[in-house]
């Protein structure tokens, strides 16, 4: 419809009459059967100034020019309403002398709302002209009657351009006409290349894709009747979704936004906030904040711990920018971030993934759009950060938290790990420190330890080196763990004594200790005065009938461990150092030590 000359649409008064004449013929020899309402829709226009400016213009030319506004937020501009098979008939006659758009089409009306042309709201009644004088003649009563026989016309069928007539027509399309084909072929998921205008072979079978779609016959060539229906269709749902050209000015981003669907809700810095204007819908997030590459790194770090950015799905980060894909059962989201002149900027589309249609209408318009703008990044000085941010939330976004996590120690450089079994009982996944994927390479359940290794490589910051001396009954010891799970950033160290080499019942492999440890510490090395790993804690044993007093725990011992490692490729280090500092055994401690999480 664009670029459509105006000046095409004056019809001189003999055309007119023809056509009324045309109209009073057909209305009156229809059966009253075929006289359903069709209205020959011309345009659609986004404004209610541009949609009367054209109606005053085809009123010009043609009677019953009405205007509607449409569900979608366009307006059209219309004739009629006439019997379908009249309008049929007189929307080919317009076409072919060239008198309105080649994508005019015909419409019920049924998508029709308010009017808004004539002014009164009321449709005008085509006027008929009249009829010629019949002079009468008196009857001659020696003639006999003429029998009049009545026909049912049979119904006007609406040709359908061929093949090569399709073509010529698509031919006389303006260059930007030719775009917005590709365009509303891309929108419905059956184009994927470049909008460029030119019809290859790519174009022409995402036209036979949407042809099949619609129940044609798959010529790959779109008569005009079928682009009619297409870049309608396509205009119509581009307006439901509201998009809307958003500079927000405090994050310094301008975007496309589906502002039918979400609008602006609040500012938590380094986030803006565009929550769904219905439940269940999408959700828009805008990033915003200074920084280097550092914090974008830490940016990506961070993102993925959030509940809204499911763990599985493809993630890409590179020196400048990063992308985020998330995909889970009950959510999915699409993360981008940028940094440029010092500022990080970026945005967060989330969605459901039965919405995946409508996301995947969505997120194409939001890259294409986005760039940052001016100097300005959101001011974290700007809102006050709440006590639940603090505790569990970042910016009003819920930190993804483990089922529970438990200790483990580092026993190669390579990042082998031993743990409890109860750390990774019944995971879906299982991170060191909170980040690093890992998976099992051994394991004994009559023992209660398990041998981990990352899924990426890593550098541990210190290993455990294995006791070889006998046991020094009565000795100190140190036990290092994550005693409050994943609240602490660091190990704990507890300190208590070795009180036996075996178990209650003289169990071997088995270390008694004295010492006061919680949950969390399970899975943890026990150190002696030299920092050598005398064995790895075992998780409290659940009460039944007999309860132990406070202070007993027990460790499975160095010795015990040795075959397990050897199974999983890990080469145990004997130490043999003397006694180390405080502070040293410290460091030693929390260097080998590490958080092992149960993820669901």
């Amino acid at each position: 419809m664009r670029g459509f000359n105006a000046a095409k649409a004056v019809l001189g008064q003999g055309l007119r009459v023809y056509f009324m004449m045309l109209m009073l013929v057909l209305g009156k020899a229809l059966p009253a059967a075929a006289q359903e309402s069709s209205y020959i829709q011309i345009q659609a226009l986004p404004t209610l100034d541009e949609a009367k400016t054209r109606a005053h213009a085809y009123a010009a030319a043609f009677d019953s020019v009405v205007g509607f506004e449409l569900r979608t937020r366009f307006f059209a501009v219309a004739i009629g309403p006439f019997p379908r098979e009249l309008a049929s008939v007189r929307l080919l006659e317009l076409r072919r002398e060239n008198l309105i758009p080649p994508d005019s089409f015909l419409t019920d009306g049924s998508n029709f709302a308010a009017q808004f042309y004539p002014a009164a709201g009321e449709v005008p009644v085509t006027p008929v002209a009249p009829l010629a004088t019949v002079e009468e003649k008196p009857l001659d009563s020696a003639a006999p009657a003429e029998t009049v026989t009545e026909h049912t016309p049979e119904p006007v069928q609406v040709v359908e351009e061929t093949p090569n007539e399709a073509r010529r027509s698509e031919a006389a399309l303006s260059a930007d006409e030719k775009k917005d084909l590709q365009r509303a072929l891309q929108w419905f998921g059956h184009y994927t290349s470049t909008i460029d205008g030119s019809y290859g072979s790519g174009t022409r079978r995402s036209m036979a894709a949407w042809q099949t779609e619609k129940g044609y016959d798959p010529t790959g060539i779109l008569t005009t009747r079928q682009r009619a229906e297409l870049t309608t269709a396509w205009q119509q749902d581009i307006a439901s979704f509201g998009f809307e050209t958003v500079v927000e000015p405090e994050a310094g981003i301008e975007i496309s936004l589906p502002m039918g669907l979400v609008a602006f809700d609040h500012y938590e810095p380094p986030f803006a906030h565009f929550n769904a204007k219905s439940e269940g819908g999408p959700r828009v997030i805008l990033i915003s904040q200074p920084g280097d590459k550092a914090t974008l790194y830490g940016l990506y770090d961070i993102l993925q711990t959030l509940s809204v950015i499911p763990l599985e799905g493809d993630r890409k980060r590179g020196e400048r920018s990063f992308e985020i894909n998330g995909k889970g059962p009950t959510i999915e989201s699409y993360a981008y971030a940028e940094l440029t002149g010092g500022l990080i900027k970026g945005y967060l589309l989330i969605w459901s993934p039965e919405d995946s249609l409508q996301a995947s209408r969505i997120l194409p318009q939001m890259q294409a759009s986005f760039r940052a703008v001016g100097d300005r990044a959101l001011d974290p000085g700007m809102v006050a950060m709440s006590d639940a941010t603090r505790k569990g939330l970042i910016s009003g976004l819920e930190i993804r938290r483990p089922i529970f996590s438990r200790s483990g120690f580092y026993v190669d450089q390579a990042g082998a790990v031993v743990t409890t079994t109860e750390a990774i009982a019944q995971c879906g996944r299982i991170t060191l420190d909170g980040v690093t994927d890992a998976k099992i390479v051994a394991k004994d359940d009559a023992l209660g330890v398990a041998v981990l290794r990352p899924e990426v490589a890593l550098s541990a910051p210190a290993t455990a080196g294995f006791s070889g001396s006998s046991d020094r009954i009565g000795s100190e010891i140190a036990v290092a763990g994550y005693s409050y799970e994943d609240t602490l950033p660091s190990a704990v160290i507890t300190y208590g004594t070795l009180d036996d080499g075996a178990g209650l019942n003289g169990e071997a492999g088995i270390k008694r200790l004295g010492v006061s440890t919680l949950a969390g510490d399970a899975g943890g090395p026990v150190l002696d005065s030299t920092g050598a790993v005398l064995g790895m804690l075992l998780p409290r044993a659940p009460q039944g009938s007999r309860v132990l007093p406070a202070g007993v725990e027990f460790a499975v011992s160095a010795e015990a461990l040795q075959p397990l490692l050897k199974q999983a490729g890990v080469a145990p280090r004997s130490e043999t150092s003397g006694a180390l500092a405080p502070e040293d055994l410290t460091r030693l401690a929390t260097g080998m030590t590490v958080l092992v999480s149960c993820w669901n």
